[in-house]
This record gives C-alpha cells, structure tokens and sequence, in this order.
C-alpha cells in the first residue's frame, strides 16, 4: 500500500514523502515549552495554544500509528539576495511569490488522505501549517532533511527550499531513518541574520526575526529593526538563500509553484499607494493578502524610509491622512528619513496637530529631534 501512496503522492506534485512514528521527537516535549518560556514566540500566541497537543502527535490524536511528511519545492528562479540592492522595490519572500501553499497542498493532501483511506481502510487527518503540528521537527525524523542551524529545514536535495504538510494516519507504517545533520562547522544563516535573530545555533528569536516582524507582529516595528529590514517588506530568505546546500536544488519552475512576475520585486511606490480594496485584488490567493493591508503598508513605508530615494517621499506624504494610525506611524518615520528639516516642520504643522495617536505622535516626536541633531 505504501508504493501505492507515495506514486499518487508524486502524481499529485509532492516532491518528497517519507514517513515517522508519532513519538519519534520525544524531546518536543521538554523543547517547544522551554522555548515558550523564554518568550521567543513573541506574539504568535497561538503557539501556546494547545502546546501539549504540538509537542505529541498522539495528544493531537491518539489513533495516529504514522505521520506522512510531504514537500513541496519552490526553489525561487533567481536569488532572492539579488532583490536587496533593488532599494526602490520590495523584496518578498520566495514562497510568498506564489500562490498561497496552504491552498495548494491542502487539496493535493485530502485528496491523497482520501486516496489512503479508501485504499487501507484507515483513518487520516491532513495539516498544512494551520493545526498545532510540528512540522520541522516530524519532517526531520522522517528523513525529509534536518533543521539547519537556522531551524529550517534542510534538504539534500532540494536545498531550504521545501513546504511542508502532514497526513496523521491509522494505517502503520515502517518508518523512514532520520536524516543526519550535516550543517558540520558551517554559520553562514546565522552570521547573515541583519536583526542577529539566532541567540545561539538551532536556536530561533522570533522577536527579532524579520519574517516574524514583517508578517506575525500586529504593531508598531521597533526603531532598532527598521534600518535592518531594508527593502524586505514581507519576509526574510537571507538564512535560506546563503545556505549551500541550495547548490543542489532545483527551481520550481512553471506550474503549480511558479512565482508571480508581478511579485518578484514590486515598486515601492505603487505598492504605497493601494487602498484596502486594491490591496485585496492584487493579493488575492497569495499568503501576503492573509497579513492585511495596513500591516503590509507599514512594512512598504519602511522600505520607503531605507531606500534612500527623496522621490518617494510624496507617497509616504501621502500616507500621513492614512485611515490606519499605524501606516500613519511608518509614513513619519520614513519622512525623517527623507525629508530635510524644514520640509519635516512644514508636514507637522499641516497633519500633526490634530493627531490623537499616541504611537503616531510619538513619530513625530522622534522624527523631529531626530531631524533638530542632524542640522545641528
């Protein structure tokens, strides 16, 4: 019956499949709550949620005898670090160039959880990054790869590059052997993290992370990470894209994960400029609509604050009578970083008196004495 799955498994587009026990990671147990603990997770409260049942498959669901770990590859055409010097533009990062994964491989895992089912007569729950599963780790003891010092994981094969889902099933498996890791000295994700989100190898502060910043985080980005985040606005693939184990991957290509031309690097100034309706239209079907249109112009106007460009000043101008305090809040700090002194006053005079935001006054608070040492 396995051949069977895994040939349906490759019909459906999955590039890897292998299979582990439920208990194969005992040690999540004492891990995911020490890392709670110290506050890592910042504010993806949901990660507490049902940790127990995330640390033991079985606590999730005790008729699980095996979990299924399938990827997906979408190995970016180009490299996502060449998007960086493009200080106009935005770089996105390269699963989120495509379709949103949760949609593509939740149909593709029914309908190869429905295809197990009828053939062994078992029961099956599929998962795809929404339920509290572990993917990493699960995948990991299957034998998909190991997680690199970056935490992610890893392929031989298919480099940093591979989405990830999840078949729990009634049906017992043999399982797979573990892959070794082969990180060896190797720190290349580590040293090029520009927020130094790794406190130690294998070791992940999403406080600091840029993908958590640009995308989980709800508020206001603090000021020691902006500079930092560049042009990056949603997203971050430094740590995968150095890795050298990309050398062995191959891209997605057309079909099912090809990248969105419109996507691979976006002019900051149109994307400043979409309202909430736009910013559904242009997104719709991507992981970038999930995060929210004021969210992701707050990242845009911090691309625009780093980009060194004083003609993009008129669209974070345009910002300052926002709708959202916090796309208001980002359209100051990209004008200090802009705008000359005087024409900074000039703005404060016009959208700052009747401002009743706190975290939008205190922007312009910033921003001016910022502005009154730098004349000085």
């Amino acid at each position: 019956m396995r051949r069977a799955v895994e040939a349906r498994a490759r019909h459906l587009g999955f590039d890897a499949i292998r299979v582990t026990r439920p208990d194969a990671v005992p040690e999540l147990v004492e891990r995911l709550p020490a890392w709670l603990a110290a506050g890592h997770h910042g504010g993806m409260a949901w990660m507490e949620d049902r940790a127990d049942q995330r640390a033991d498959p079985l606590t999730l669901w005790p008729q699980v005898r095996s979990v299924v770990m399938l990827g997906m590859n979408y190995g970016p055409e180009t490299d996502p670090l060449d998007l960086l010097g493009q200080r106009d533009r935005g770089a996105i990062a390269a699963y989120a160039q495509r379709r949103d994964y949760h949609d593509v491989l939740k149909g593709k895992l029914k309908e190869l959880g429905g295809y197990l089912s009828a053939k062994g007569d078992v029961r099956v729950k599929v998962f795809v990054d929404t339920a509290p599963v572990m993917e990493k780790p699960l995948a990991a003891a299957a034998g998909l790869g190991w997680q690199g010092k970056h935490t992610v994981l890893v392929s031989r094969t298919l480099g940093n590059w591979l989405l990830l889902g999840a078949i729990y099933t009634s049906a017992d498996f043999a399982p797979d052997d573990p892959e070794t890791d082969h990180c060896g000295s190797c720190r290349r994700c580590l040293d090029i993290c520009p927020t130094n989100a790794f406190p130690a190898p294998y070791a992940l502060n999403a406080r600091r992370c840029i993908s958590y910043l640009t995308i989980e985080h709800e508020g206001p980005i603090g000021r020691e990470f902006r500079t930092a985040i560049g042009n990056r606005i949603f997203g971050c693939d430094d740590c995968l894209a150095v890795c050298p184990w990309n050398k062995f991957a191959v891209t997605a290509g057309e079909g099912r994960m090809a990248a969105r031309a419109d996507l691979v690097s976006p002019p900051l100034a149109e994307l400043a400029r979409l309202d909430d309706a736009a910013f559904r239209l242009r997104f719709a079907g991507t992981p970038i609509k999930r995060t929210g249109r004021d969210r992701f112009l707050r990242n845009v106007l911090i691309a625009i604050g780093n980009s060194g460009e004083p003609a993009l000043a008129a669209e974070a101008e345009r910002c300052l009578s926002d709708p959202s305090a916090l796309v208001r809040a980002m359209a100051v700090w990209a004008l200090g970083r802009l705008s000359g002194t005087a024409a900074l006053r000039g703005l404060f005079n016009v959208h700052a008196l009747g401002e009743m935001d706190e975290d939008v006054r205190a922007e312009w608070r910033e921003a001016l004495d910022q502005a009154g040492n730098t004349a000085a």
